[in-house]
């Protein structure tokens, strides 16, 4: 039997155990945990009303950027953080995405990690199934993801195209040689205009 995990808000007190997650995975390079940590920083410590991972679904941001092709502003601004929690609120996993500036309701999945005592019992298919479903719910349409090309990045790979993702670009050597850059996206049934 699988254990239960629960997703809901992660705040400045996570910071530490983000940075073990990440550590823990093995496939992070500490200029990677650097950068996750940034965005992390970024977010919590200059504005923290940006970090909210419960945004309804019907909600608008004042401030927030149009985006490309849009009538009005995507309602999702900056980084979202959402965590993966066992039952006694243990941190044992997160994701961060937002909308990509200058699209059209298209978003990235920026960070997702679980660690390793939690793999392989749902805990990641549990945080990526409520990132989707918070965008689908945004109305987005499209979310993109980018992963590496390593062999120690084929479990990471194969967790995308089980879940319905699809490779849309490859770009050979991208972050070192022999290291490509993989492109997965993900389109989601949007409302016609005037339903939204």
């Amino acid at each position: 039997m699988k254990p239960q995990v629960r997703t809901g808000s992660i705040d400045v007190t996570h910071r530490g155990r983000i940075a073990e997650i990440l550590r823990a995975t093995g496939v992070f390079r500490e200029p990677e945990v650097a950068v996750a940590l940034e965005l992390f920083d970024e977010t919590f410590t200059k504005a923290p009303l940006r970090a909210g991972a419960d945004v309804p679904h019907d909600a608008t941001r004042a401030g927030a950027a149009p985006h490309h092709g849009t009538d009005s502003p995507f309602p999702l601004d900056g980084y979202v953080f959402l965590g993966a929690f066992t039952p006694d609120d243990e941190l044992i996993g997160y994701a961060c995405y937002g909308a990509t500036p200058d699209t059209d309701r298209t978003c990235d999945l920026y960070w997702i990690a679980v660690d390793p005592s939690a793999q392989g019992a749902g805990s990641g298919t549990t945080l990526l199934s409520e990132v989707e479903r918070r965008l689908s719910g945004l109305n987005a349409r499209m979310l993109v993801v980018e992963t590496s090309s390593r062999s120690d990045y084929g479990a990471t790979r194969a967790f995308y195209v089980k879940r319905g993702y699809r490779e849309a670009a490859h770009v050979r050597d991208f972050y070192a040689a022999d290291d490509d850059r993989i492109i997965f996206t993900k389109r989601f049934p949007i409302a016609p205009r005037g339903a939204e």
